[in-house]
């Protein structure tokens, strides 16, 4: 894989009414004709992406979003597919006419940051008319950046790009996989099944990951499937510093692996990365205080074909369902099909969302808790099923507390 992946970059998402210069602002940037342009309003329906780099910030997602004015069932369609960006955007940009400010921006405005979403206006039409004075006032009295630039001739494009380096947060992540984990000279081993789920000549995304950070880290690793790691681990002169599994193959890996050597899984370093580990610990916990009836979502951050024994669709309601004791009702979600209103829901079980930015995993987090709902992920969730939680959990130094408090 030789593209950053989504979930690395910086996701900065472009909004504004229509026919304000979004996509023409958005092709200029690029240098690319990226989104169709035209005279006539609603040009954009679905939200178009485009990866780049921009220095010295580094790999970012540009997201051109339909306008929030747009009218009609259509209409209203297109809008809900750009709020629903606001969940996973870094950095906003407001795409304003020079002469026009009203309550679409105002709303924009205040939602962004409501949600802590820092963000700039842009007046891409600088070839026309310069911004009215009363406008920059109300961008000075909400402390909002902004730039004029024209899309058209492209005056004031290259500032923008340094505007943004400067105000955008860097991408993903406050800490990476294995900080605190595995130090320099260290050596972990990754057990990866390779099944009818695996994708055929690759690994999956959260593997690579880790590889890649193990080597960044000057640490070295052991790759291998499930049936071969009892002999592997007979050959190492010294046992390994860390196992990494498939939360799939827990059961196996941890009767394997002797109990003094730390063990987790590749779902559960996402957890930590993108999500927030003590309350996916918090919401595996609480399956005990499920009953029959409660409805449960579990949420996958990609679209894939499900084939035979499926971890969301097959394994975990299985599990749960043998766990709890209890006559539950699943519910599948992927991609951004995620509800607005959680309040139905007993409990959220979602995948590492290694596809996902932070800022998206964070926005779903902070939706349960709204509800109080509990909230987990798969790998969490299977270590909490198969009776090894606090194992799982033990080698990261942050989770200490919450092991002593919770008394596992």
């Amino acid at each position: 894989m030789k593209e950053t992946p989504r979930g690395l970059r910086t996701q900065i998402g472009i909004f504004g009414r229509r026919n304000t210069g979004k996509s023409s602002l958005l092709n200029a940037i690029c240098r690319q004709e990226v989104s169709i342009v035209a005279d006539h309003a609603g040009t954009t329906t679905d939200p178009v992406e485009k990866a780049m780099e921009i220095l010295p910030l580094g790999p970012v997602l540009f997201i051109d979003t339909a306008g929030v004015d747009d009218v009609g069932e259509v209409g209203a369609l297109r809008t809900e597919k750009t709020r629903r960006i606001f969940s996973r955007t870094d950095f906003a940009i407001i795409v304003a006419d020079p002469d026009k400010w009203t309550g679409f921006e105002e709303m924009l405005s205040d939602t962004f940051a409501k949600r802590k979403t820092p963000c700039m206006v842009v007046f891409s039409k600088a070839d026309i008319s310069a911004p009215d004075t009363k406008i920059l006032e109300e961008l000075k009295r909400r402390n909002l950046p902004h730039a004029s630039v024209s899309s058209k001739t492209g005056d004031g494009i290259e500032d923008l790009k340094r505007m943004i380096a400067s105000l955008a947060p860097e991408a993903v992540s406050s800490q990476s996989l294995l900080a605190g984990v595995l130090g320099p000279g260290q050596m972990a081993v990754l057990v990866v099944p390779i099944d009818l789920e695996a994708p055929k000549g690759r690994l999956i995304l959260p593997q690579v990951q880790t590889i890649r950070e193990i080597l960044d880290g000057d640490a070295y690793c052991m790759v291998v499937k499930e049936r071969e790691l009892e002999h592997a681990l007979q050959t190492l002169r010294t046992p390994p510093d860390l196992v990494i599994t498939d939360s799939q193959a827990f059961l196996k890996v941890s009767a394997d692996v002797p109990e003094p050597v730390p063990l987790t899984s590749f779902s559960i370093l996402m957890a930590r990365q993108k999500g927030d580990l003590e309350k996916f610990a918090e919401g595996a916990l609480a399956v005990s205080s499920l009953k029959s009836g409660d409805k449960v979502l579990i949420a996958e951050a990609c679209s894939h074909h499900p084939v035979g024994e499926d971890i969301g669709r097959v394994k975990i309601p299985r599990w749960l369902s043998q766990f709890t004791g209890k006559k539950l009702e699943f519910k599948h979600v992927q991609g951004h099909d995620f509800p607005d209103d959680l309040s139905g829901y007993g409990l959220v079980v979602h995948c590492g969302a290694c596809t996902f930015n932070r800022k998206n995993m964070q926005s779903r987090i902070e939706s349960a808790g709204g509800k109080s709902v509990p909230i987990t992920n798969y790998g969490v969730l299977i270590a909490h099923l198969m009776g090894i939680l606090r194992r799982s959990l033990g080698p990261f130094p942050e989770m200490s507390d919450f092991l002593s408090r919770s008394g596992l």
